[in-house]
């Protein structure tokens, strides 16, 4: 069982910056791939960017690449997205998660269904 608690979210001008953090309980944090995902009211939920368990790979959608950043510091159980010249459109509830497919494909670790375990959310609006 893991335990993922989010913090860092809050209220940010458009082309500001916000770092999220990810905490997770249990002592298998580093054989997880961690991923960030968002959602908006209305929506469903979007995947944002994503890291492999030995944290050598990174992935990100095509609406945040060259802004966001995603690292993790398995020493810390933490998994981290630091987002940069942020737009009203990054407004959501953003959602840590973890999956324990370490062979997770490319294509699939940018899928909801994979995740075994999903944070609370916090909150980031973007004001414009």
């Amino acid at each position: 069982q893991v335990q993922l608690v989010e913090s860092g979210g809050g209220l940010v001008q458009a082309g500001g910056s916000l770092r999220l953090s990810c905490t997770a309980s249990g002592r298998t944090f580093s054989r997880y791939n961690m991923a960030w995902f968002r959602q908006a009211p209305g929506k469903e939920r979007e995947f944002v960017a994503a890291v492999k368990w030995s944290g050598g790979t990174t992935y990100y959608a095509d609406s945040v690449k060259g802004r966001f950043t995603i690292s993790r510091d398995n020493a810390k159980n933490t998994v981290y997205l630091q987002m940069s010249y942020l737009k009203s459109e990054d407004t959501a509830v953003y959602l840590c998660a973890a999956d324990a497919h370490v062979l997770q494909s490319s294509l699939n670790i940018r899928m909801v269904g994979p995740y075994d375990y999903w944070g609370q959310g916090t909150q980031v609006t973007v004001s414009s």
